[in-house]
């Protein structure tokens, strides 16, 4: 088969057959072998209603149904298990995604020698002030704190290798860095396509403010797992012994200093009037907590059921 198209939709009954025959005209006019999996991300309107005619009609139309809300994270992932194509494309159920980018998408894939193809929506019909800005901010924040150069990690257009979304969990919010996880995974040939973005013509976004503070809290999540996921004590051991010889050689001056006064017949005070005598004890006992902390992530480490330490691309 030649691709699995992965659509997940929270109540967008408007658009569902207008998408479906936009892609089938795309499949058609291309001959590819294809199935297209609606993921119903516990819709209350009528959506899976819909996407049940559209099964009848069209055997290459398979469909997931959520019992309620999880989120395009665990959409996407219940997808990409249930995908059987060459390769992926995931959109968007709104129509703000153009299934005529497809073909463009499949060739970048299977004879460029890309891994991922992530959708640039350069030219964007939403309001300057509620998305654009906030996106470009978050989008250089992205780039920055990942290394993956791409200008629009939230777009949903993209195209993967089968290997690709085998290999990658994504969970969480994580779906806006799919691109990182993929990199992370040891797929590293990433590339983008500017792609036509159209005006939503049914309903609300299902999107409010709040996805880019969310956006950027996952950021700092999948950047720490990143560098020090598989090595915690490379981080809370370094904070934590740096953090107590600091405060031990601090502790030590202020016992130095009234050994020295006492020896001198100097004026002196009990070290426990020293204000800094407590900032270098509370600094030792954070020290040791972050060691501590380190330590312990090891030992889950090395503990826990350790199948995903490694991934392969293919064996003989």
């Amino acid at each position: 088969m030649n691709l699995s198209i992965i659509i997940p939709l929270l109540n967008e009954e408007e658009s569902l057959r207008e998408l479906h025959s936009w892609i089938l005209a795309v499949m058609t006019k291309n001959n590819y072998s294809y199935e297209v999996v609606f993921i119903d991300d516990g819709s209350t309107d009528n959506s899976w209603n819909v996407i049940v005619e559209l099964s009848k009609e069209n055997p290459n139309v398979r469909a997931i149904r959520f019992l309620k809300n999880y989120g395009k994270s665990q959409a996407l992932h219940a997808g990409f298990e249930k995908a059987e194509g060459d390769v992926i494309i995931t959109m968007d159920a709104d129509l703000q995604d153009n299934p005529e980018e497809i073909p463009e998408l499949y060739n970048l894939i299977t004879n460029s020698g890309f891994d991922l193809i992530s959708g640039w929506k350069k030219k964007r019909y939403d309001s300057v002030f509620a998305k654009n800005i906030p996106s470009k901010l978050f989008n250089w924040a992205a780039r920055r704190t990942s290394g993956v150069q791409l200008n629009d990690f939230n777009c949903g257009l993209k195209a993967y290798k089968k290997i690709v979304v085998k290999n990658i969990e994504v969970s969480g919010e994580m779906h806006r860095y799919i691109p990182v996880l993929a990199k992370n995974a040891g797929f590293v040939k990433i590339g983008e396509k500017v792609v036509k973005h159209q005006a939503r013509k049914y309903g609300e976004t299902k999107f409010g403010m709040d996805r880019f503070i969310n956006g950027f809290l996952d950021l700092i999540t999948i950047w720490f797992l990143s560098r020090f996921g598989k090595r915690p004590m490379h981080l809370f051991g370094a904070l934590g012994s740096i953090m107590f010889i600091i405060g031990f050689v601090a502790a030590g001056f202020i016992g130095f200093m009234k050994l020295y006064k006492l020896y001198h017949n100097l004026p002196y005070d009990l070290v426990t009037n020293n204000p800094w005598f407590y900032i270098s004890l509370t600094t030792m006992m954070i020290g040791t907590q972050f060691f501590l902390a380190g330590f312990l992530g090891e030992i889950i480490l090395r503990t826990k059921n350790n199948d995903d330490r490694y991934k392969m691309s293919e064996k003989i």
